[in-house]
């Protein structure tokens, strides 16, 4: 069988781009979604992992749909290779069912790595630059009501209440609330 993996990083933007390059493929079973490949935590992706068999092939438009580490891309490939299926970018022309395919894509991901880092460094400079020009401010933070951490600090603690009750008792994300947790450690 031939199946679709269609990816974009946000909700706000289109996979149509992605779907009409596989109008001609003959694709029997398309897994799309719209969040970002930072790591191999995505649901769709899962599924499509899971549904695959032996003999099948996954069409994508491009490894950075996949991916965006080479670990994480080749992580990947070596799940769906062990499984007995193939894998077909339609940008790049690769099949990996080739030796010739393999060298490529390992060549590939580390240039989508490298890519990606160079982004993220040059984001960073503008940000820097911008906070130095006073322009960027950065967020804002959260002011904390102590009275009430500690309350619920103290229930958490007798597990009256679990970290997601916290999080929504306080209006913070969880990440946040793991950060005023481990900042509450240091406190003497």
């Amino acid at each position: 069988m031939k199946v679709a993996y269609i990816r974009v990083s946000t909700a706000d933007q289109n996979e149509s781009r992605q779907l009409e390059a596989m109008k001609d493929k003959g694709i029997g079973k398309y897994f799309t979604e719209k969040v970002s490949a930072k790591d191999t935590n995505r649901p769709q992706l899962q599924a499509m992992l899971d549904y695959v068999r032996e003999g099948d092939t996954v069409y994508i438009h491009d490894f950075s749909r996949l991916a965006r580490s080479t670990k994480d891309l080749l992580d990947i490939i070596e799940q769906l290779q062990s499984k007995g299926v193939s894998l077909v970018s339609n940008k790049e022309s690769i099949d990996t069912s080739t030796p010739q395919g393999k060298l490529m894509v390992t060549m590939l991901g580390a240039i989508y790595e490298f890519e990606r880092a160079n982004l993220l460094e040059r984001q960073s400079e503008g940000i820097a630059i911008a906070v130095e020009a006073g322009k960027y401010k950065g967020r804002q933070v959260k002011k904390i009501d102590e009275k009430t951490f500690d309350k619920l600090y103290t229930q958490y603690k007798s597990r009256e209440i679990n970290k997601v009750q916290f999080a929504k008792a306080l209006g913070v994300s969880r990440p946040t609330l793991d950060k005023l947790l481990k900042d509450r450690k240091k406190q003497p």
